[in-house]
């Protein structure tokens, strides 16, 4: 059993990678900032900045309250709106199936481990879980990959969104550039790739036990 335990360190290291991917994925997709929308009209976007996620889009405004108390206003995204652009209907779909993934690939992490560290030495299932585990976390990582280089170009080509009017948000950013969610989400990436790369990486012991199972 030690021996086994021994070849599982990376492993191990795999599972603490993989939750803080997977912790970091959840972050950026719930954050709204992902774009930062410089604006030249402070009339309703009092302070001139808007930020586009990929759930709703936020600004704060002063009107229709008291002098010197400032409101955060927020529209979300309708799937009726044809006007958002494609990327953001693609990054919902994508983060929430990269939540699901990085989940799964926990998971079986989990089960893997628990037979390494409670001295269940069967080969076929350790392995195969720790693989299982790996795919995941790549897929899930390349789920998060998509959404986050697909957002970024939108940002550094400037590209412009038309709103609907109910929005109160112009089409077009006088300037724009990438949000929190951006560098959250490619440290997501990095991690999960990572996790994914390190389970692949597993090789059972020979002699972990001599009357190992195959």
């Amino acid at each position: 059993m030690s021996s086994l335990v021994s070849t599982s360190h990376l492993q191990l290291a795999t599972f603490v990678l993989g939750t803080v991917g997977w912790i970091l994925c959840t972050i950026a997709m719930g954050t709204v900032e992902w774009r930062v929308w410089h604006v030249d009209n402070t009339t309703i976007i009092s302070s001139g900045i808007a930020w586009v996620g990929i759930w709703k889009v936020c600004f704060i405004s002063y009107l229709h309250v008291s002098p010197g108390y400032k409101e955060q206003f927020c529209h979300k995204f309708s799937g009726y709106d044809s006007s958002i652009p494609q990327e953001i209907y693609v990054a919902q779909g994508l983060m929430l199936i990269a939540m699901f993934m990085g989940l799964l690939g926990l998971t079986a992490t989990i089960f893997a481990l628990r037979n390494v560290y409670m001295g269940i030495t069967h080969k076929t299932l350790i392995t195969r879980f720790f693989l299982v585990g790996g795919f995941f976390y790549v897929f899930a990582g390349l789920c998060v990959l998509i959404p986050v280089s697909w957002n970024f170009y939108s940002v550094t080509h400037n590209q412009s969104i038309p709103f609907p009017l109910s929005y109160y948000m112009p089409s077009s950013p006088a300037s724009q550039e990438a949000g929190a969610a951006i560098p959250i989400g490619i440290v997501a990436v990095i991690l999960l790739l990572l996790s994914g790369t390190f389970s692949f990486s597993y090789r059972f012991p020979v002699a972990a036990n001599p009357i190992m199972k195959s």
